[in-house]
């Protein structure tokens, strides 16, 4: 099997062996790239206990010698192009979080702890909380729209929506701020009940677009200094400065801290 490592980092294999493997739990990342969902998916089957083959992401664009579509494979098998994409033995490939999130439940270490609560209630608000953080018009959906670039018009940049960004991005964290408050009073340090949830693992990661985190957090590399220079605009952004409350900080730090896969190891080439 053909892989690629770069300066003592993990290895990463290519899409098309990735598609023709049959066992084990494979997820694309771009190597030296905090790629936010990817990373979130990897702290979650960090704290699952599952182990993760590496795959290459495919870039955008057209190969140069065969002008193929870089991504044909990818969406060939997954009719989407979006970043990570998640294989187990030989099902059917997951693309969106909640899938994910459901699979690595499922196929976790028996001595993991369990990120999706058994009460109804307790569920109902932790999918809640993460469809604030993740799916559309939640955190890091307006985060990608405060500015006009690719990305952003993927996501529905115009003037309107990027004004309006700051303050919806403030709102989600205003409120994980007040649950984070609430729960103080219970003395307990999560989103959620007495134990760990997803909604704590999604929020500590995705909140690093408006909160970045000390290097012996997430390292630096070449291939993600515009990134970290990016989120740290975003934290000086005055709704969203005035939102950040050092709770928001204590949580981030103990959830990466304490169950995450810390310092983050990338690849690509560190600085």
């Amino acid at each position: 099997m053909k892989e690629i490592n770069r300066t003592n980092g993990p290895s990463f294999i290519s899409i098309e062996e990735a598609a023709e493997m049959d066992k084990g739990t494979r997820v694309t990342f771009v190597p030296g790239m905090q790629a936010i969902y990817a990373e979130a998916l990897k702290n979650i089957c960090f704290v699952k206990k599952i182990p993760l083959i590496r795959v290459l992401h495919p870039n955008m664009g057209f190969d140069k010698k065969t002008g193929k579509d870089k991504q044909a494979k990818l969406y060939e098998l997954t009719s989407q192009t979006s970043l990570p994409t998640m294989f187990h033995d030989n099902e059917r490939p997951r693309n969106v979080w909640i899938e994910q999130l459901a699979l690595a439940e499922k196929i976790g270490a028996d001595d993991s702890p369990s990120l999706i609560p058994d009460s109804f209630e307790l569920r109902a608000d932790m999918f809640g909380l993460c469809a604030i953080i993740l799916a559309e018009d939640g955190l890091v959906w307006n985060m990608r729209i405060l500015i006009d670039s690719p990305l952003g018009k993927k996501y529905g940049y115009s003037e309107k929506a990027s004004l309006n960004a700051p303050k919806k991005i403030a709102e989600v964290i205003t409120l994980i701020d007040n649950r984070l408050k609430a729960q103080e009073k219970f003395g307990s340090p999560y989103l959620l009940g007495d134990s760990l949830t997803a909604a704590d693992i999604y929020w500590a990661t995705m909140s690093m677009t408006v909160l970045p985190v000390p290097p012996e957090i997430m390292p630096r590399t070449k291939q993600n200094q515009g990134m970290i220079i990016y989120f740290e605009s975003n934290s000086k952004i005055p709704l969203i400065a005035d939102a950040l409350s050092k709770r928001i900080k204590t949580h981030q730090e103990y959830i990466l801290k304490t169950y995450c896969e810390t310092p983050a190891v990338l690849g690509g080439d560190p600085l």
